[in-house]
């Protein structure tokens, strides 16, 4: 198949309310959606699920977009692909960029699925029909707020709770979390807040039959986790320090993790995400689809990654309406009342596109042809 054209879209929408971690507070998010158009009059969406300043990762939305408009884009308009594996290829010789690159590749995958008319799911070796779901909550002013979160999540049928954390917002609101609700599946993301110094406060987490820690350490960082998980009982998950299935094996092997959560934006891709999802998946180490605010295409390809039989722990891919006023798909993403979501048979992502909220949302566009 030809791809005859890419278009590139930056959009920003308003969340529905502030989402705060230990790295800030977002109102409105800013991303790049990507458009694949093929010879056989197919198109196919992608996500750049970027953030607008440099912290999550290196990459924020002007970086990703020169990035794609001089150097990926021009790797694949007019080229014939077979295989949406052979993106991962094109760009090998680019170092980093792994969100830029994801957006074009999974816009790519979408537009090969509907080719072949499958769905996305389908195509991965996906095998679930529908998918467990829990939900991240952030940072709140105040505890009573959070139990609040986490009291409508709950209500709203979401599997597992996560709630965020740093100095300062940690032991005593697990505590308090625990002392409300009992024994609900819960575990924290510290997104890099904690260093060795703190192995005695982490070490506090341990009475409270968390399902596990998310990065507690540095962003970079492989041997320090290897250090700390070797004094908790509690497991560690590596997210930030997972940009490959290079750094999953070496993360295994260094004992640095029990669970990895695997986003398609940081590792690169769909064929990078599967990679991991089968390396892990032979060492019996635990994989969960996490979230980066997506609007509904980025989500629609996370629910078509989690069909995959080693995502055993519900991921953060919640519903359109937990973070959107209106999203840019139709129909939105639901969660079910026993906390599901059920996957899409239609071919590629499932989900319609709508052009007149993407055009609402536009801020910049940009077309390439052959």
């Amino acid at each position: 198949m030809k791809i005859t054209a890419v278009i590139l879209r930056l959009l920003r929408m308003p969340l529905k309310a502030p989402f705060e971690t230990s790295f800030g507070r977002i109102e409105e998010r800013d991303f790049i959606l990507v458009q694949v158009e093929g010879s056989g009059h197919f198109t196919g969406y992608g996500e750049v699920t970027v953030m607008a300043a440099p912290l999550y990762s290196e990459e924020t939305v002007g970086t990703a977009w020169h990035i794609l408009e001089e150097f990926l884009v021009p790797q694949v308009v007019g080229k014939n692909i077979n295989e949406p594996t052979e993106v991962k290829w094109l760009f090998q010789a680019i170092r980093g960029n792994n969100m830029a690159k994801a957006g074009l590749e999974t816009a790519i995958w979408d537009l090969l699925a509907k080719e072949r008319g499958f769905p996305l799911s389908r195509i991965l070796g996906g095998t679930r029909a529908k998918i467990p779901v829990g939900i991240s909550l952030g940072i709140e002013k105040s505890v009573s707020i959070l139990l609040e979160r986490i009291e409508k999540a709950l209500a709203e049928g979401y599997q597992r709770i996560k709630v965020k954390i740093k100095p300062g917002w940690d032991v005593r609101v697990v505590q308090d979390i625990r002392k409300h609700f009992g024994s609900i599946p819960l575990m924290v993301d510290a997104n890099s807040a904690y260093t060795l110094a703190d192995v005695s406060l982490l070490k506090q987490l341990d009475d409270y039959d968390l399902m596990m820690i998310e990065q507690p350490l540095a962003h970079d960082d492989l041997v320090d986790h290897a250090r700390l998980q070797r004094q908790l009982r509690t497991p560690l998950c590596l997210d930030e320090s997972i940009r490959s299935a290079e750094d999953a094996r070496k993360a295994i092997e260094l004992g640095s993790c029990r669970y990895i959560n695997i986003k398609i934006g940081r590792v690169g891709g769909l064929a990078e995400a599967k990679a991991i999802h089968d390396l892990c998946q032979r060492e019996g180490i635990g994989v969960w689809c996490g979230g980066m605010l997506e609007s509904g295409v980025g989500r629609a390809h996370n629910i078509a990654l989690t069909t995959l039989p080693n995502f055993i722990v519900p991921g953060d891919t919640s519903a359109s309406s937990r973070y959107w006023h209106e999203d840019i798909i139709d129909p939105e993403v639901t969660v079910s009342e026993d906390g599901f979501i059920t996957v899409s048979r239609d071919p590629g992502i499932g989900y319609r596109v709508l052009h007149d909220r993407i055009s609402k949302y536009t801020r910049l566009e940009k077309i390439f042809r052959n």
